[in-house]
């Protein structure tokens, strides 16, 4: 017993003492990656490593001599054998997050991020039949490398070149031609066209790699002369390899198909659904087409219920405003609404709000347009304004069905004001979302509405305001040093600068992991305002945006700016995104 003890005590000791123990990192460094740790959560290795005070090589070969595994780079790695990826199926490699590499005599080797996943190993010796060698690699390059192996491996190139003859679409080449003067057979070519293997399968390739680079939207549009196709990933549009123009028809015909829209009619917008599944997860796409000069554009929402966060935490708030905004939501009456353009995130907010309130003691409605997605528990109603269903009668309804706590999806029109400011009166918590720059600029657009101040002030209890800002990709984040003086032109405190000449900044170089962007994944910045008697009563005098803001913030409100530049400092994001998402603050 006394030999095998200290062969057991270095596991047990934690990694940053391992990492202080050999002189890697100092005590102070791993004390400010513990609080850094206990303020957002992760793992301390992915902190140390975004705080610079580690390389991922240096973790990884540490941590592989610590769990005795050789530690491999699979990008200076040579060609894996065929024979060795179809040893193990592409559903184990991705969610298990390993990937095979060589086959000697009954060993197989596989690279893992996590050489202590023993359940992994034990599964694969059991599949396989062979005795499993485990090589520590990078996550970033195991996802590579089974993006290169696993994933789709023709492109829209490859598909071309199987396709002999030209497209023929009826009516030739001329577009304009053919949708001035469609015929029911027009109709049907084009119908049996989109059900041709090439335009299925190029599609698909557009779909599936639209979801594996991260995307929110994919856009198709027609111009006279070319096909243009975008993803929007973390808010910005990437352009990407577009299918030729002569496919065109028949391409965004089989989109129409498949979201059960009419082909016939291309002079009219259309809305559908489709629901797709990639990588064994299940995708809603809201299929969205208009008339162009060119032919008709389309483009898709992407709904990944995989990847919405249902946790206040996670969202982006600053602690204060945290604070601000849980006591709030906890009200028994009143409205809370949520502010900012379309794609701001309003409605990750609202889903997590609810999904927070949600219990079985509470009456939950919704009513959308669309129901982005599906929570459990939850009474969730999508509007049909065609056949009479509009926000303001979906609500009416709502008042007989003992709701507790209403989302109206968005505040329209002051009929649907009027509704939910009566819903707020008679004792249920409503949530809804407007448009508006920020949150003082809610109350104005509320009396703009015709809503009367006295009604205003005693039905909203908290605004909140949201943008959301790019984070900086945590594989090639490099520090960069800026004059402190060029801060406060943003609108940073010279406290917070603590007499600083010189501030130590990030931002990403680009690499594979972030598609040489520099920036991977977002968060929100928040403005809560807690509507207080002080405000009510500039309400009540019909102050105006600017004065109801000034008021805010001496009673504590961070502003947008203010949000964003925090997330600057902290190391998460960069000055071009705090410019490109927020206004500058006026005193």
């Amino acid at each position: 017993m006394a030999k095998e003890m200290p062969e057991k005590r270095p596991i047990k000791k934690r990694l940053g003492d391992l990492l202080v123990e050999v002189g890697i990192i100092t005590p102070e460094q791993l004390e400010e990656a513990l609080e850094e740790q206990k303020k957002h959560g992760g793992k301390l290795g992915e902190i140390l490593m975004a705080l610079g005070y580690i390389t991922e090589d240096v973790l990884l070969a540490f941590l592989g001599k610590q769990c005795g595994v050789s530690y491999v780079s699979l990008s200076e790695y040579g060609e894996i054998p065929e024979k060795v990826i179809k040893m193990v199926p592409e559903s184990i490699v991705r969610t298990q997050k390993l990937i095979p590499i060589s086959l000697e005599g009954n060993v197989l080797t596989i690279a893992m991020s996590d050489p202590l996943n023993v359940f992994a190993i034990d599964d694969l010796r059991m599949m396989t039949g062979k005795d499993i060698k485990v090589v520590i690699a990078s996550e970033s390059e195991i996802k590579n490398a089974i993006d290169k192996y696993y994933g789709a491996k023709e492109t829209i190139d490859d598909i071309l070149k199987e396709m002999e003859e030209p497209e023929v679409t009826p009516g030739g080449d001329d577009v304009e031609l053919v949708e001035e003067s469609e015929e029911e057979g027009d109709v049907i070519a084009l119908e049996a066209q989109t059900e041709e293997a090439p335009v299925v399968r190029i599609v698909n390739l557009l779909l599936s790699s639209a979801v594996q680079a991260g995307a929110s939207d994919i856009h198709i549009e027609p111009y006279e002369k070319a096909l243009r196709v975008r993803y929007r990933i973390d808010g910005v549009l990437h352009e990407v390899t577009a299918p030729p123009k002569k496919l065109q028809n028949a391409i965004i015909s089989r989109l129409k198909i498949m979201a059960r829209l009419d082909i016939a009619e291309k002079r009219l917008p259309q809305d559908g659904r489709i629901k797709i599944k990639v990588q064994n997860r299940e995708v809603d796409l809201r299929v969205s087409t208009i008339p162009t000069t060119f032919g008709e554009k389309v483009v898709m929402r992407i709904l990944d219920a995989s990847a919405l966060k249902l946790e206040l935490e996670k969202l982006g708030f600053e602690p204060e405003s945290l604070e601000v905004y849980k006591k709030n939501i906890q009200v028994p009456y009143g409205i809370i609404l949520v502010t900012g353009p379309t794609g701001s995130g309003k409605s990750t907010t609202l889903y997590s709000t609810l999904a927070t309130l949600n219990s079985p003691e509470v009456n939950i409605v919704t009513i959308e347009d669309p129901v982005e997605y599906v929570l459990e528990g939850i009474n969730q109603v999508q509007v049909h304004p065609e056949i009479g269903l509009t926000f303001a009668s979906g609500l009416r309804a709502f008042l007989r069905q003992d709701p507790d706590i209403i989302m109206v999806g968005e505040i329209r029109d002051t009929e649907t004001a009027e509704i939910a400011i009566n819903a707020a009166l008679t004792g249920h918590l409503v949530f809804s979302t407007l448009h508006t720059n920020d949150a003082p600029g809610a109350m104005t657009r509320l009396n703009n509405m015709g809503i009367e101040p006295f009604l205003t002030t005693s039905t909203v209890v908290m605004v909140i305001a949201q943008r959301l800002v790019r984070l900086i990709c945590p594989k090639c984040k490099e520090p960069v040093e800026v004059d402190a003086e060029k801060l406060l032109h943003l609108g940073v405190k010279e406290e917070q600068l603590a007499g600083k000449k010189k501030v130590t900044l990030y931002r990403g170089t680009g690499c594979d992991y972030c598609t040489n962007t520099g920036y991977k994944g977002r968060e929100a910045c928040f403005e809560v305002m807690e509507v207080n008697d002080e405000i009510r009563e500039l309400v009540l005098e019909r102050a105006p945006t600017h004065v109801i803001k000034q008021v805010a913030r001496k009673n504590g409100m961070m502003t947008l700016r203010e949000a964003a530049l925090k997330k600057l400092l902290d190391g998460k994001t960069t000055v071009q995104e705090v410019l490109r998402v927020t206004f500058a603050d006026k005193e």
